[in-house]
């Protein structure tokens, strides 16, 4: 298997990769379609275009704005290009608008507030993120339609991709890879074989379908967006956007341990850092999924530590992705990242996982250590639900990233003072990891049905 690390890690807008990012990039998948479902001749008139959200997507949509990005993406906007524009003045103006205008047919009418539907009866069997986006004329028949999946970290898959329960993932070939690893096991067999490091065998893979020199400026992009994220994080005051009225705490955490820094610890910093980025998240502005947006503030925290406090090189940093990146696509691979397939130890869990390997790795830890790490952090998270309050990604989504962060730093800590030997390898974690999220309700599982989004009381 092969995914890339530049697509493993993404810019884009917040709230949440699976219920922003990836139904936006449906909807403009869908439109791009459009043409090839209407074929050669002329459009119905009076056609409409019509989008039902299933299972997760219908219960918590609205706080994960999913319906603001359904109606970006069908009007041509991708995450990653309206990561700098004013959203609300976007959204307001596609709000006004009636009909779309996909390339090489005439005007399709859609109206955000009717045509996009919440239906809250039972998920497609394939994946409890679903979009069904229908093409129908003015007597109410469908003349097209297409079925999309949001499988998480904002990736995708039509109806006709999706062959078992489990969503698949449509990867690179690995044959072409000089180190194709499948599984942790396998990784550090070929590590040992090698004598490379992770991040060494990861970068070899990544050059068989791009120059190394795109590669790393794709990695200096998305530490630049990480650190803008961060500082931007750090900056901003007041509630944010949503029923909660959550105050933003980053900013005032940052600033009473510069005003105190010789009283300030390690894990304060993670913190801030941590809430920082997740409160940008919350807010809808630019983040990168790292691996998930829910989990956005793990990884830039750790990093953003790391150059900051203990002057970390940028080939470090380059390291500490590529490492990250690794871990992540074995998850992916073998699991889930989807806090709707297999709850919160899908995402903050696979970010712990991911930033304390790539952290070991840029301390030069080996490859056994750096599989230790991450096993360590993902261990220390399974059976996490993902209950979000209201929907939103606010409580307890913020402050678990920045638990996330102390423990991903904890873990990497701990396994560079040791050998690399432990009981239980990565892959039977990954594996644990699996089999509870499986066997874990759909209450607990982004619907916002169960746990704390039914335990909120008010006094």
């Amino acid at each position: 298997m092969f995914i890339s690390v530049l697509d493993l890690f993404k810019i884009g807008i917040g709230p949440s990769s699976s219920h922003t990012v990836g139904p936006m990039v449906a909807a403009q998948a869908f439109v791009e379609r459009i043409p090839r479902i209407l074929g050669n001749g002329p459009p119905p008139a009076d056609l409409r275009l019509r989008c039902t959200l299933r299972g997760s997507l219908a219960y918590t949509g609205r706080g994960h704005a999913t319906d603001r990005a359904v109606a970006l993406g069908l009007h041509g906007h991708s995450p990653e290009a309206v990561a700098d524009v004013d959203m609300e003045d976007l959204v307001a103006q596609i709000w006004q608008r009636v009909t779309i205008s996909p390339e090489g047919c005439g005007p399709i009418r859609f109206t955000p507030a009717a045509d996009i539907v919440f239906d809250r009866g039972p998920a497609l069997p394939e994946h409890p993120n679903g979009l069904v986006f229908e093409l129908v004329d003015a007597a109410g028949k469908i003349i097209g339609a297409e079925t999309y999946f949001s499988i998480g970290g904002g990736f995708i898959r039509r109806r006709a991709e999706m062959d078992r329960l489990v969503a698949p993932l449509q990867l690179a070939p690995s044959a072409a890879c000089p180190y194709p690893f499948d599984s942790a096991k396998a990784m550090l067999e070929m590590a040992a074989d090698s004598g490379h490091s992770i991040a060494e065998m990861k970068m070899a893979n990544e050059a068989e379908f791009c120059s190394t020199a795109t590669v790393e400026a794709g990695l200096d992009a998305l530490w630049r967006a990480m650190q803008r994220c961060v500082r931007n994080g750090l900056a901003a005051a007041g509630p944010l956007p949503g029923g909660l009225k959550l105050p933003r705490r980053a900013r005032r955490l940052y600033h009473s341990m510069e005003d105190q820094p010789d009283r300030a610890q390690l894990s304060e910093w993670l913190c801030a850092y941590a809430l920082a980025v997740s409160e940008e998240n919350a807010a809808g502005h630019l983040v990168v999924t790292a691996p998930t947006n829910g989990a956005a503030g793990v990884i830039p925290a750790l990093l953003f530590h790391a150059v900051t406090h203990e002057g970390a090189t940028p080939t470090e940093v380059r390291d500490f992705l590529l490492t990250a990146g690794a871990i992540g696509g074995l998850i992916k691979h073998r699991s889930s990242i989807s806090g709707a397939e297999v709850g919160c130890q899908g995402e903050v869990g696979s970010a712990a996982a991911m930033a304390a390997a790539g952290l070991c790795a840029a301390k030069g830890g080996s490859p056994r250590q750096v599989e230790k790490a991450a096993e360590m952090a993902l261990e220390h998270h399974l059976g996490m639900t993902c209950d979000p309050v209201k929907g939103l990604v606010q409580v307890p989504c913020i402050e678990r990233n920045a638990f996330g962060a102390v423990k991903a730093h904890t873990a990497a800590a701990l396994a560079l003072r040791e050998t690399g030997d432990h009981l239980m390898p990565l892959d039977s974690c990954i594996r644990a990891m699996q089999q509870i999220g499986q066997e874990m309700s759909h209450k607990f599982k982004e619907t916002a049905l169960g746990g704390l989004a039914t335990s909120l009381t008010e006094c």
